[in-house]
């Protein structure tokens, strides 16, 4: 009897450990076949090991065309609809611009420009010039080819005329830049090299503010200096004069423009005494109307 009392609690302890340990088995077991039930048939993982990751399949690549479907695709006799004589990628273009063509107080302005090239490199002819009462004031006439040096700037070369019918006219060398500063700013500088060792300086910029889609304030200040004085044509040595105009324009279409505005003038130095001493004002302001164009 005694021998029988110890042996059952032992079995008592037995028969509750036994179902545990298999119920969490069961629980284990069926935790991987919910979570990879295509690994079915697959060795089950020790309890506490992570099961593998699947791969990931690379997408096949699309197949290389066939020289078949590139014949389809691109016949070779395409008779009145072949385009590839008339396909460019750097074309020849021509334009004409008329930045400002204005009047204002019996005075007639002009700022002119025809252009032909390709992208990088194009042939300039400038006009620019004033008639009051009817009589050419002073113009200049410019020939120059500019070459594209990156995205925003160009190099220029070139030679200027000026004509002036109350002095005498002058020839030029001329090189310098143009493009688009910082902040949209448009600048032109440009030097000159005349006859007797003469030397000159045009310096230009202008901004465009979008008021609206269609109606822009544009600035613009143009200042000129020469190395030495010119008593022919009443033109002082250093800062000879500058201008500011302030036109509002409204754009009908890129290419047209009709616009009104404002323009003061200033002569300095020698300059203003030598247009005294002929009779003339050394400041001046105008109202003025006009169009801006380009085709």
């Amino acid at each position: 009897m005694r021998p029988l009392a110890l042996l059952l609690p032992a079995i008592a302890v037995l028969g509750t450990t036994l179902p545990a340990d298999a119920q969490h088995d069961a629980h284990a077991h069926h935790a991987q076949q919910a979570v990879h039930p295509a690994q079915d048939d697959r060795p089950h993982a020790r309890h506490g090991d992570h099961p593998p990751a699947t791969p990931l399949r690379p997408r096949p690549p699309l197949p290389a065309p066939t020289a078949a479907e590139r014949a389809a695709a691109f016949p070779p006799d395409l008779e009145d609809m072949d385009m590839r004589g008339h396909m460019d990628d750097d074309p020849l273009v021509a334009v004409f611009r008329g930045d400002r063509l204005e009047h204002g107080d019996d005075t007639l302005g002009w700022d002119l420009r025809a252009g032909i090239g390709r992208t990088f490199d194009k042939l300039w002819l400038r006009s620019e010039g004033k008639r009051r009462d009817g009589r050419l004031g002073h113009a200049s006439t410019e020939l120059y080819w500019s070459h594209a040096t990156g995205p925003w700037w160009d190099r220029t070369i070139g030679l200027r005329h000026d004509s002036n019918p109350a002095g005498r006219d002058r020839d030029w060398a001329a090189i310098g830049v143009q493009g688009l500063a910082p902040y949209k700013f448009e600048v032109e500088a440009t030097g000159y090299i005349g006859t007797s060792g003469r030397l000159a300086a045009r310096l230009e910029g202008e901004y465009e503010l979008l008021l609206t889609n269609r109606l822009i304030l544009q600035p613009k200040l143009e200042a000129n200096l020469y190395s030495r004085g010119d008593d022919e044509n009443h033109v002082g040595p250093g800062l000879s004069d500058a201008s500011f105009g302030l036109r509002l324009r409204y754009e009908y279409s890129r290419r047209f423009a009709p616009y009104v505005g404002h323009v003061w003038t200033r002569r300095f130095g020698d300059t203003a005494d030598l247009v005294e001493a002929a009779g003339g004002e050394p400041g001046e302001r105008a109202w003025v109307a006009g169009v801006r164009f380009w085709f």
